[in-house]
């Protein structure tokens, strides 16, 4: 292959794609396949069924990818994410090339045995189908039914192309050329953006240009985001403040609406736009953002799923404010007191409430900006009664107020500290947000059992060389 094509030519620019490969003969074809979308731009991620291991070995595509690949549908990553489950929502497009009969089965009848399986069960983004297999198998009515199943989803199908195959003979069975499922990628995305676009819009987020997510698995959620810095009076003209931009609230806004979330931003002083679709309560105050949060937190109980507090509420503020503009003198001192602890406050509040209410908790996410170290994080994360703490040393170059990266560590009642890389803060988003989706679902109430267990669905080995079989307990 030659090198990396012109970036301006380069089709699936800043794309992020997964490949699933399964227990096929053509799943060398993969390693191709990877670089192909590379030389387009996009960002490659892959993961594998049990068998495909068998033809060729993870760690080709984990150099290749530079991610480590997913094999295991029970498997954790690194920083604690479900491996499927961080596919299925990190990614814009999955593509399955090579595709098994065994595999096109599961996935019509929606058996979760493999990564792959669970990741397009998962997901929301389109996915494009490449099988490959003997010409008998492909040309099998059970094998037709199931790939019109999966047309029925939506699903792209690349047909198999004719010629020599494993078995020695020839028909149709052949995966189609690596090209032709490339321009799959890029056709899929591109419809994907167009159907998601306003009016008129279409034509300025052709592939190349970055996209929103296409997630729904916060919708239904309302979500109270605060951002930004408050600012206290000193007089009519100066105030006490801070150095906070509001781009890391702002950036888990937009990822929250994107996800399919109602959001609520409770902005104090920022300096980029909130993202349009949220509902806006703007603040100057420390005491402005309590009154602001007191109202979301009624008595009776809360009135949101989440609440995520990024914002950088002033510690201190004058005792009094000056009625005119103080003029300039050689000396000024002013006297300041303690503002109120609203992550705290509030925490209280809604654990109060949820009681008396009998409403399920919300998950509470607080931010600490510390500098030197993270020493205080752990008692930060216990003394204000939230679920997670994401803390950042501000004195790190890249990860203070208005970059646009962060270092940060998220702290958790029930899991060791998780320290990520610098990332940008749209990604941090992201990963705090994965978080707070499998927090909720683990709060949802356990459905009833149905009368009569149903019984469990026979899996019968695949029939071609090397396809994988059906894990048990999957």
């Amino acid at each position: 292959m030659s090198g990396q094509a012109d970036p301006a030519m380069a089709r699936l620019t800043g794309r992020r794609v997964a490949v699933g490969v399964t227990g096929s003969i053509a799943a060398y074809k993969s390693v191709e396949l990877v670089r192909l979308l590379q030389t387009e731009g996009a960002d490659v991620r892959v993961l594998m069924t049990p068998a495909a291991t068998a033809f060729i070995g993870t760690l080709t595509l984990e150099t290749l990818s530079r991610h480590p690949v997913d094999t295991d549908v029970l498997a954790l990553q690194a920083d604690g994410r479900i491996g499927h489950i961080s596919a299925a929502h990190d990614v814009e497009v999955i593509v399955v090339a090579p595709a098994t009969a065994h595999w096109l089965g599961a996935m019509a009848n929606g058996l979760a045995s493999d990564s792959i399986t669970a990741a397009c069960l998962a997901t929301d983004v389109p996915v494009v189908v490449a099988p490959a297999m003997d010409g008998g198998m492909y040309s099998h009515p059970a094998t037709q039914a199931n790939v019109a199943r999966l047309r029925e989803f939506g699903y792209t199908i690349v047909e198999p192309g004719e010629g020599f195959l494993a078995s020695g003979m020839t028909g149709r069975g052949r995966l189609a050329d690596l090209p032709q499922i490339v321009d799959a990628v890029v056709q899929a995305i591109a419809a994907a953006v167009s159907s998601a676009a306003p009016s008129g819009a279409a034509a300025d987020s052709a592939p190349g240009a970055p996209t929103s997510s296409t997630r729904s698995d916060l919708a239904g959620r309302h979500i109270v985001i605060s951002a930004g810095g408050t600012t206290e009076s000193i007089d009519p003209v100066r105030f006490i403040g801070n150095r906070s931009s509001g781009k890391m609230g702002i950036a888990i806004a937009r990822d929250a609406l994107d996800r399919g979330a109602s959001v609520t931003l409770i902005l104090g002083h920022v300096s980029v736009d909130p993202p349009a679709g949220a509902h806006i309560v703007r603040t100057e105050t420390a005491t402005e953002m309590q009154a602001a949060l007191r109202a979301l937190t009624p008595p009776e109980g809360p009135t949101f799923d989440v609440l995520i507090m990024a914002a950088a509420v002033a510690d201190f503020r004058p005792r009094t404010v000056a009625p005119k503009k103080l003029p300039r003198t050689a000396d000024l001192t002013i006297e300041l007191e303690p503002t109120p602890d609203l992550l705290a406050e509030t925490a209280e509040r809604v654990r109060v409430g949820t009681a008396a209410s009998g409403l399920r908790r919300p998950i509470l996410v607080g931010f600490a900006a510390e500098t030197g170290s993270l020493d205080r994080a752990p008692e930060k994360l216990r003394a204000k009664g939230v679920d997670l703490l994401v803390a950042n040393d501000v004195a790190e170059p890249g990860s203070g107020f208005g970059t646009d990266t962060n270092r940060v560590t998220i702290y958790a009642t029930d899991m060791s500290p998780q320290a990520l890389p610098l990332l940008t803060k749209r990604e941090v988003a992201e990963l705090l947000l994965d978080r707070v989706v499998v927090r909720l679902a683990a709060t949802e109430p356990a459905t009833e059992p149905a009368t009569e267990p149903a019984a469990e669905p026979a899996t019968e080995p695949a029939t071609e060389p090397g396809a994988e079989r059906a894990r048990a307990g999957a």
